[in-house]
Parts: C-alpha cells; structure tokens; sequence
C-alpha cells in the first residue's frame, strides 16, 4: 500500500480515496442519465416539429392546387415534380385545403396595417438651427418660399 510517491498510504486515507472515486461514478452516472433524458425530449420535439411543418407544407401545397387549379403551372412554379406534388397533397382532405384558402383570401383582403411613428408636435412646431441659418453664398436654398 504505498503512493505514488512512495509514501504508504493509510487505510483510512484508501477508504476516503475509494469513497471519492465511488461518489464521482455516480455522479458521472447521474450526469449521463440527465443527459439522455434530456437529448430524448429534444429528439421528440425536433420530431414533433418535423412532422408538423410538413404537414403545414402539404396543406400549402393542397391550397395552391385548388387555387391555381392547374397541377402542370404550380409545377414549374415550385420547381417540384407533379407526381411529388399529388403524393404530397392527397392526404389533405378538400374541406382542409377550402379552409386554408378562406384564410389566405381574408388575410389578402384585410393586408395589414403599418404603424406609423407618432411624431413629435412640439419638435415640428420650433425651427430647427438648419432652419433659421442662412445658406452660405453661392449654395442654392432648399426652401421654396425663399425662391425669387
């Protein structure tokens, strides 16, 4: 029972060595198990998310179908074969894809509205520096009310 060092080492310090070894297992353990846990939730919701946009995606597909009404045309326009097309928007039932063109013509025609930024009253109200400063020679003024 020596050390490294060539010092022997106590039973007492070997119990407290092996304990130490023992709780660091452990918690090495634990940490892993954490860990597996948490990759497998993020892996059900990655999932969950896929499954999801391409459900979104054969709706999309199903709308503009009904939409265009030529298969050939919205095609060329998706860069996507016909058949990859049919495949994708035959499980979208026609009472879905007539509800996501409902949508899409209401949001077009109610666009949405721009948010104008409130101005300042009293910053339009007082004459800026620029304004009471009189252009130097030989440079046009700006302002019309000025003009000869």
């Amino acid at each position: 029972m020596s050390a490294e060092d060539g010092v022997p080492v106590s039973p007492t310090e070997l119990r407290k060595r092996v304990r130490a070894a023992e709780t660091l297992q452990v918690k090495t353990r634990e940490l892993a198990a954490a860990d597996v846990l948490v990759k497998r939730e993020a892996a059900k919701e990655a999932a969950q998310a896929k499954e999801n946009a391409e459900r979104e995606a054969r709706e999309a597909v199903a709308a503009a179908l009904r939409l265009f009404d030529d298969l050939d045309l919205v095609s060329s326009l998706l860069s996507i074969p016909v058949e990859e097309l049919e495949k994708g928007a035959k499980p979208v039932s026609a009472t879905w894809a007539r509800e996501v063109n409902e949508v899409l013509r209401a949001r077009a025609e109610h666009p949405r509205t721009r948010r104008r930024r409130a101005s300042r009253p009293e910053a339009s109200s007082q004459p800026t520096a620029a304004d009471t400063v009189p252009a130097p020679a030989g440079v046009p003024c700006s302002d019309p009310s000025h003009a000869l």
